[in-house]
């Protein structure tokens, strides 16, 4: 049996030392020392603590803000200065590592000490950054940690000891503004992970390392698909010429896809005036992720959703209930201030476009379009190799509308999801502020977790836009809306996808599906012939002819992960034939160029959505 590190009681983690203090205990379940969910929390934050411990040990000039365990590890904020002046980086974490051992061979208890907040303050008068955790914290007891000479302001939980924290690895340093607020200073962030033992840790380093190779930011630029440049401004992304070829053939497919569903193209301005946004709740809600400007001494917004244009082609005609569902889709460009210090290739932009859609819908439709939306979901991601689980968002804290309105629309969302036996998840309080949501999370080649698409319940913004309906009765009612969004956005579904394929894209949207490349000139007018036969089919190619080596040539191909290659010579002249190198497949044929034709013409229409 596994050592007891921490105690579950009525849904709260508690360490070994509260749970001795606690009396009439009647809901307790045991936390162990092994690899869940409960007890990775409490070794990674404890980790954290034991990160710092060693980094006070050499730097005795540090100060601490906060070291919370998150999804994949730990991080802690701090400020420090190496007596060079300079600050620590990724060069300095083996010293680190090997103070944390000391610290977990001498297998140090780590105790609870309870005080009043103002004892708390006096004892850590002289740091300025536990004053600035002491803000956050409400009046009244306050635990501080102390495990040898390292004490440190925090609620816990953490296991009972240091050799419960063995099997660590220190990832990587960053900075990081205090509080997150980019006036503020900026401090040292160093990452990390723990497990309860060392197999997981070497599977979680190894998918680490397979992801720096998969790294979307070095794959783009290999594949010449997009770019950033100073000049243009951070968070906005460039989309070169393979890249957009990639993204007009989603684009497409999708389009298509939709319209066979039922969905109505609309297009909607992307600066709206101020007024707008404020009816729907945006400016009090959601300024501060928003960009303003004023023309003829009128305030406008920059759109960071797409829901008020769509809202307003509902209002641009009377309504029946007859009409509805109305199903609008819009591949909405938006824009929203991210900090400087989240934005990351594609996966965090300041500019991104949506496959946005808006169904308005009568409340007894809710079920059955939400549950085609799922289906729509399922076929989109099996077509590209993805599995998925689902979340429901309930209301946050910063939210509009009545209670009674967000429960209506909160167990709509579960009923369509326990009707049809769906699983999945709770996250309380992580709804958008105007109605629930069910989040699409999918999971990589990696087994890593994504948020892509969303799909949100509505009811205030019919309400805050008196949107109508005629009913059956003749009477004027009010229409639910649904906001949802599959891909979430096409930049960092693209972002996610590369790195899922390692740039092995699928033939359908591969920027350029074949490489031609004549072993010389004399058969430039062949590989010609081939381009036009395949352009016929709407498959990108390129002929490789420049005065190269053929093997340059061909590793030309294979860098820009182009599924096929052709190459070309004398048989193949004669024989009005192909040499195919399939790199998805890892193969390699002699076919007719009309079997090749059809064989492309088969690749085509493997995509099922």
């Amino acid at each position: 049996m596994s050592d007891i590190i921490a105690y579950k009681v009525d849904g709260e983690i508690v360490d070994t030392q509260s749970f001795k203090s606690l009396k009439n205990v009647k809901n307790a379940e045991e936390i162990y020392f092994d690899n869940s969910e409960d007890a990775l929390k409490v070794i990674r934050h404890s980790c954290a603590h034991l990160m710092a411990q060693a980094i006070l040990a050499l730097y005795p000039n540090a100060k601490f803000f906060v070291g919370p365990a998150i999804e994949d590890g730990f991080y802690y904020d701090f400020r420090v200065t190496k007596e060079n002046g300079e600050k620590l980086g990724k060069e300095d974490l083996p010293a680190i590592e090997k103070k944390m051992k000391e610290f977990i061979d001498a297998k140090e208890e780590i105790a609870k000490i309870c005080s009043t907040k103002s004892e708390i303050a006096n004892e850590f008068k002289n740091d300025d950054l536990k004053q600035e955790v002491l803000k956050r914290i409400p009046d009244g007891e306050v635990s501080v940690y102390k495990q040898g000479d390292f004490k440190d302001i925090c609620r816990g939980p953490h296991v009972p000891n240091t050799k419960f924290l063995r099997f660590f690895k220190l990832t990587r340093v960053a900075g990081a503004y205090l509080g997150g607020d980019e006036k503020r200073e900026m401090l040292t962030r160093i990452y990390g992970t723990a497990f309860a033992d060392k197999e997981n840790l070497n599977e979680y380093l190894r998918i680490l390392e397979e992801a720096k190779k998969r790294d979307h930011r070095i794959i783009g630029n290999e594949m010449k698909l997009f770019t950033f440049d100073d000049q243009i401004g951070a968070g906005l992304p460039i989309w070169l010429p393979n890249g957009a070829r990639m993204r007009s053939k989603l684009e497409k497919i999708l389009f298509g896809v939709h319209r066979r569903r039922g969905y109505e193209p609309v297009r909607g301005p992307e600066i709206l005036k101020a007024d707008a946004w404020k009816i729907s709740g945006h400016y009090t809600n959601y300024k501060e992720n928003m960009y303003f400007t004023k023309i003829d001494e009128q305030e406008y917004g920059i759109k960071p959703m797409n829901c008020v244009g769509h809202i307003k082609v509902y209002q641009s005609e009377i309504r029946s209930y007859r009409d509805l569902p109305l199903k609008f889709f819009e591949y909405g460009v938006v824009h929203r201030h991210e900090k400087s210090g989240v934005m990351h290739g594609l996966f965090r932009v300041r500019e991104f476009t949506q496959d946005d859609a808006h169904i308005f819908c009568m409340p007894s439709q809710i079920k059955e379009n939400v549950l085609e939306i799922l289906d729509f979901v399922d076929k989109i991601m099996k077509n590209f190799g993805f599995s998925y689980e689902m979340e429901i968002s309930t209301k946050p804290e910063k939210a509009i509308g009545d209670d009674k309105v967000w429960e209506i629309a909160t167990n709509a969302l579960k009923e369509a999801l326990d009707e049809n036996g769906f699983k999945y998840g709770i996250d309380e309080g992580g709804g958008a502020f105007y109605g629930p949501k069910i989040d699409i999370k999918i999971t990589d080649a990696l087994k890593r977790k994504w948020q892509c698409g969303t799909i949100q319940v509505d009811f205030n913004l019919p309400s805050r836009f008196d949107l109508g309906y005629i009913d059956e009765n003749n009477e004027r009612k009010q229409p639910v809306m649904l906001h949802r969004a599959i891909l979430g956005s096409f930049e960092r579904f693209i972002g996610i996808l590369i790195e899922h394929t390692a740039g092995e894209l699928p033939f359908f949207i591969a920027p350029t599906g074949v490489s031609i490349i004549p072993i010389n000139d004399a058969h430039l007018n062949y590989a010609k012939e081939v381009q036009k036969s395949l352009a016929n089919l709407e498959v990108d190619s390129e002929i490789l002819s420049k005065n190269e080596t053929l093997n340059k040539r061909i590793r030309t191909a294979e860098k820009g992960r182009v599924p096929m290659i052709l190459v070309l010579g004398d048989n193949e002249v004669k024989n009005r034939s192909v040499a195919l190198r399939d790199r998805r497949a890892r193969a390699q044929s002699n076919l007719s160029l009309d079997e090749f034709l059809e064989f492309v013409k088969n690749k085509l229409n493997e995509v099922n959505f």
